[in-house]
Formats: structure tokens, C-alpha cells, sequence
């Protein structure tokens, strides 16, 4: 690593350790010539994913829109805003394992409805209801009945 006040190529790592966050590393370094101190942090690349939505447009992966879509489901529902970051890293981890560049809308769908399913079952049916878009109350009735089984 460069330092950033001499530019000497080499400099030592003094310490190691993961970031606040979790999701990456975060290590102070020192150089050899001027003395100076700096930090860097390191990162796994992810290569970019595009979502493929129900009208076959494309769009970028934007994490905020699963966490909204959580957030919204678990409204005045007594669940934690850890837990609920919980299943967005989760869900996050399971749609990047997938290891594909395009992946449609329903798969990410699907997945936060089963994640949503072991953490509320209140917050499952509400998102079910948007996401399977019912069109009646026995379409409703129907995934209730899922539930209860």
C-alpha cells in the first residue's frame, strides 16, 4: 500500500481488525520513511447485480428497497431494527450467492418472504399481500391457510 503523505510504495500493517459494520477490514498501517500513520479499509468486490423486474426492465440491485420493503412489513409489529437488518444481510447473502449478474424480481421476493415467514408471520402476510399482489379475500384466506398448516 502507497503511503498517502511520501508516496513510498511499501508500508507496514500494524494492526488488523474487522470494521464496526462488519463488512470488511480495517487496518492501520505505517511508513518506513516519513513515520506517518494512515488507515485503510479492505472490502470483498462484488461483481454488480441487476435485477430483472416484472416488465422485464432492468435495474440495478439497491439494498435500501429490500429494507424498506422489511421495514414496511414489520410497521408497529414488536420487532427489533437489529433483527430486521438481520434478515437484510441475510437475504442480501443468499441473493450474492447466487453467483449470477441477472437475477429476476421473484427470486429476491421469494426470499424475503421467507425470511419474513420465521421472523413475523404478520409481516409475511402483509408483504405476501403486496408482493402477490391478492386480488380478493380467499386469495388471502388461501396464504393464511399456508400459514396455519
Amino acid at each position: 500500500m502507497k503511503c498517502p503523505y511520501c508516496n513510498n510504495p511499501d508500508t507496514r500493517v500494524i494492526d488488523s481488525r474487522p470494521a464496526e459494520d462488519g463488512s470488511c477490514i480495517r487496518r492501520r498501517r505505517s511508513c518506513d520513511i516519513c513515520g506517518k500513520r494512515f488507515t485503510t479499509y479492505e472490502k470483498v468486490e462484488t461483481i454488480p447485480l441487476t435485477v430483472i423486474k416484472k416488465d422485464n426492465t432492468r435495474e440495478q440491485y439497491d439494498r435500501r428497497k429490500v429494507e424498506n420493503g422489511v421495514v414496511r412489513a414489520c410497521y408497529k409489529r414488536p420487532v427489533a431494527t437489529a433483527d430486521i437488518q438481520k434478515v437484510v444481510d441475510r437475504i442480501e447473502t443468499k441473493v450474492f450467492s447466487m453467483e449470477e449478474k441477472e437475477i429476476p424480481s421473484s427470486a429476491i421476493g421469494e426470499a424475503v418472504m421467507d425470511e419474513l415467514k420465521t421472523l413475523d408471520e404478520v409481516a409475511y402476510v402483509r408483504f405476501a399481500s403486496v408482493y402477490r399482489e391478492f386480488k380478493d379475500v380467499s386469495t388471502f384466506m388461501d396464504e393464511l391457510k399456508k400459514i396455519l398448516k
